[in-house]
């Protein structure tokens, strides 16, 4: 996992502009405008998801449009699923233990 995913997605203004991007590519000026930042601020945050291969921009005419890649997301999915396996374990541990405790104590109640 490259924790420079992570690192560019702990700043709140950059997680906002990649739940922005979800609906589909937007240029800087409507980033802006939705996260009511200023145009030089929302293009600071873009450098960064840019260079850490979050977003990429394409020229039309004088606007860059940014869109989400997939590749970064799909690492971090891969990167959490070994964190989900490991706590669908526990929990069914869990459950493994809170049924025999449950017996118990329908046994202990029926004597």
């Amino acid at each position: 996992m490259d924790t420079t995913t992570l690192s560019a997605l702990a700043e709140p203004n950059r997680l906002q502009i990649v739940e922005i991007l979800r609906d589909g590519p937007l240029t800087v000026g409507e980033i802006a405008d939705r996260l009511q930042i200023r145009q030089p601020q929302a293009s600071k945050h873009l450098r960064v998801l840019s260079e850490a291969g979050i977003v990429t921009a394409k020229a039309d005419a004088n606007r860059r449009i940014y869109q989400l890649r997939s590749e970064p997301f799909i690492q971090l999915n891969t990167w959490l699923e070994s964190y989900r396996r490991i706590w669908e374990e526990r929990f069914d541990k869990l459950d493994d233990y809170l049924k025999v405790m449950q017996k118990k104590m329908e046994n202990k109640n029926s004597e």
